[in-house]
């Protein structure tokens, strides 16, 4: 059985392997939760990459892919991976690109040090017809992983910053793993319709090319 190693520091990660896992069955899903080091995974490129590391040491060489279900790690890291290891085969979150014909409403929940990447601005640019506001959540990660980020928290949260910047969103895009446990908190807040967006699909998709299998990705309801 094709063998398939799942690295993140927290629930995103656990998140990412519970979707592939029921969209891919025919693979054996490695879960590498660093818990330990969850805050830092979220802080630095640098420290994040010397963390992962040490975490995929065992794996590189002895299994089929490895998905880095981190966006920050993904963004500054995974073209180190790959240059690094060339026997071994990565893949990472990217950020979504939803294709639009027309302008739309775009905001975006990320972190700090996500939205300070090159890789970000690149994906800002590719946007640029689009009016686009990010919203940096740096605590949320954390919270989420403590189980203690609540509904009324996350709407205040959200009123604030559409209030001060004078938006209503058409459209949502997840740039953290963890962020997809609030879905249903967006739901109750904006209903059907804003359209809520991750890379966990593209990346479930990209994994089954690399592998040679046939997944069927299932459509998320919006």
């Amino acid at each position: 059985m094709l063998k398939v190693v799942i690295l993140d520091s927290g629930y995103g990660g656990e998140f990412f392997a519970d979707r592939f896992e029921d969209e891919v069955s025919v693979v054996d899903v490695i879960r590498v939760i660093d818990w330990r080091h969850a805050e830092q995974y979220l802080s630095k490129p640098k420290t994040a990459r010397r963390l992962a590391s040490a975490a995929l040491r065992p794996y590189i060489g002895k299994v089929d892919l490895i998905i880095l279900a981190n966006h920050l790690l993904s963004a500054t890291s995974l073209k180190y991976f790959r240059r690094k290891y060339p026997e071994q085969k990565f893949i990472g979150l990217k950020l979504k690109k939803p294709e639009y014909f027309t302008k739309k409403n775009i905001l975006v929940f990320t972190t700090k040090a996500l939205a300070r990447t090159m890789e970000y601005h690149g994906f800002l640019f590719a946007l640029k017809k689009h009016r686009v506001r990010t919203m940096l959540v740096e605590s949320w990660p954390d919270r989420i992983d403590e189980g203690e980020l609540s509904f009324t928290e996350i709407k205040s949260a959200i009123v604030s910053f559409m209030d001060k910047k004078r938006i209503m969103p058409e459209e949502i895009i997840l740039a953290n793993s963890q962020l997809e446990d609030i879905r249903p908190a967006l739901r109750r807040l904006f209903g059907r319709k804003v359209k809520v967006y991750s890379s966990f699909d593209d990346t479930i998709r990209e994994a089954c090319k690399l592998l040679r299998i046939r997944g069927s990705i299932r459509k998320i309801k919006n």
